[in-house]
This record gives structure tokens, sequence and C-alpha cells, in this order.
């Protein structure tokens, strides 16, 4: 379970809130010079209550608050500002001493506004790491949900798959190894091609070079040496759990072809190849030069566990299967380019 960021604490929260007024120049200003103001009108009502020797105990406060909420150009024109006033109103000595005194509050001042904007400064990096974070929580919290439907969706289609195998063997129990057999090839397929979907370093791949690697892989595992497999793709954009229906349906044909196009040792070409039909469907067309079907077979009436899965996986394309035989078998699948709403 990804657990959801904790909200930004006070500090953050207050130095944001400030942003508006440091955006606009005009209104800090406008705001330094009320700040000053309201100092000076202060410490003139305290001129009577107050004893000697405190000259700024109004006007640092106006400071650190313009600065806190306007920036540091409003800040020092309200400590230049303040000063001014302070030493001309409420300084009694002069010469040395109030030079010495100038000179504190100008420290004072400074040491102020340097502070409150590093620390301004601290909050917005916090600030921009805390956006990149809760970014990354959003991706993190799709990519779980959508992790979640394919998983879902990965186990409904192996128990499909394992349901069909169950009715073949209840039909021929004779055959039940070699059914088992079938049944582990598939699912070492899907997770072959999950595997390679899934993996990092093919993230940019185009489909063409994926697909090649994928038949490569059939013909690989199938010991077929003499049989090449030519793949012809034109760059298309399909979602994950597009292009694993594709890749799926792409190794089932395959390996359907290695099984009956061709006799024993016999050399051959699979091509498989991806074109747009026009503006909104494409053509997927798995084609092999074998001995094409018997006389009077009719691939689209089959009742095989083949036919069953790629039935099922072009209906997950929202596509249609049409096979034909004309100096080999061409089995093409129509579907559309973006899934239906």
């Amino acid at each position: 379970m990804i657990q959801k960021l904790p909200s930004a604490p006070f500090y953050l929260r207050a130095a944001q809130a400030t942003e508006r007024f440091r955006r606009h120049a005009l209104l800090g200003y406008a705001i330094a010079l009320g700040a000053t103001i309201a100092a000076f009108g202060l410490r003139l009502a305290l001129v009577d209550t107050l004893p000697d020797g405190f000259p700024y105990l109004t006007f640092f406060p106006a400071v650190i608050l313009t600065t806190f909420f306007c920036g540091v150009g409003p800040g020092i024109v309200c400590g230049a500002l303040c000063g001014t006033l302070a030493w001309y109103f409420f300084m009694p000595a002069s010469g040395y001493q109030g030079a010495l005194a100038i000179g504190f509050y100008a420290l004072i001042v400074a040491v102020d506004i340097t502070l409150i904007h590093l620390m301004h400064e601290a909050a917005r990096h916090l600030r921009q790491e805390r956006a990149v974070s809760e970014r990354l929580y959003e991706n993190q919290r799709v990519l779980f949900q959508e992790l979640q439907h394919r998983v879902a969706n990965n186990i409904q289609f192996i128990a499909g798959l394992l349901m069909l195998q169950k009715r073949q063997t209840a039909a021929d129990p004779s055959r039940a190894g070699a059914i088992l057999s079938e049944a582990q090839s598939r699912l070492e397929t899907i997770s072959r091609v999950h595997r390679m979907l899934h993996d990092p370093g093919r993230v940019h791949l185009d489909i063409g070079p994926y697909l090649q690697t994928i038949c490569n892989d059939v013909l690989e595992s199938s010991g077929a040496r003499n049989v090449a497999c030519v793949v012809d793709f034109v760059p298309a954009q399909l979602d994950l759990t597009r292009l694993t229906a594709l890749s799926l349906l792409v190794v089932e044909l395959v390996t359907n072809a290695l099984k009956h196009a061709f006799e024993s040792g016999e050399a051959g070409t699979i091509t498989v190849s991806l074109r747009p039909l026009d503006e909104a469907r494409y053509a997927l067309t798995i084609a092999d030069d074998g001995k094409g079907l018997s006389p009077g077979v009719d691939p689209g009436k089959g009742d095989s566990l083949g036919l069953r899965i790629c039935e099922g996986l072009a209906a997950q394309l929202h596509g249609k299967l049409t096979t034909s035989s004309d100096r080999g078998t061409t089995v093409r699948l129509d579907f559309p380019k973006d899934v239906p709403a």
C-alpha cells in the first residue's frame, strides 16, 4: 500500500502564503511604507512611556514583518526609513554614540533581513522538492492501480487458458501430458512477453524491433532453424494492455505456423506486418509460405484451443480475424488504433 504524503508543515504553509505579496513589487513597497508609518506612530505614542535608550523598539518588528511578507527589497526600504526616523526623532545622543547606535541598528536589520531571505529560499526549495514528491506519489499511485488491473487481467487470462486446456484433457485424457506441456509453454510465453514489456531498457523501443525479438525467441525455442521470421511494422502507439494482447496473438499465430505450415526441416518464411488500413484502423498480418490449409478446411469454424485463444486476444483488441490460403496461409487482424469508448 502506497502511503500518502503528510500535510505540509506550518512554516511551509506560512511562507507560501506570503508569495502573493512578494510577487507584487508595488504592493510590497506600499506595505513597507505603511509599516514604517505605523511603527513611527506607535513609537510617538510611547515616547513618554519608554525610557531612554530604546529608539528602535517599535521599528524592528516593522522591518522583520515587512521582510517576511514582502521580501528583501521592501524590507531594506522599511529598514532604511525606520532607521532614519529613529535617528532623527528618538536619538538624543550624537557623535560617536549616535554612530555606534546607527551601526548596531544597521547590523541587526541586515542580519534579520538575511536570515528571513535564507528562510524563504529554504522554504522555496522544500516546496519544490515536495511538489516533485507529490508528483512521484501520484505516479506511483496510478502505476500501482494499473499494476493491480494488469495482474487481475493476467490471472483471468491464465484461468481461461487453463479452463480450455482442462476441457481438452476431459475430451481426450490420453493427451493430458501433451496438453499440460502446451499449457506450460504458453505460460512461459506470457512470462517472457511481460518481462520484455516491463523491462526499463525497452521503454522507448519501437514495436517492430520488440516483436522481432519475440519472434526470434519463438523460432529459437521451437528449434526451427530453417524458418525465418520477417517483421515489418510501421510506428504505432499502443498502450501496454493492447500491446500485451497483440504480442500474445503474434506469438500464438507464429507458433501455429511453425507447427502446421512446414514439414520437418523444411525451409520457409513467416512475415509479420502491421500497416494502417485508414486513419482509424490497423491491419496485423501473419503470413507464411508453407503448404497452406488443407482443401475443404474452414479455419473460422474450427474448435482448436489455439483458435479460441486467438479469437479471445482479437476480442481484447476489438478486432476481427480472417484467414486465407493462397501459396501459404495468411491470418489478418483488423483492429482500431484507439480503444473504443
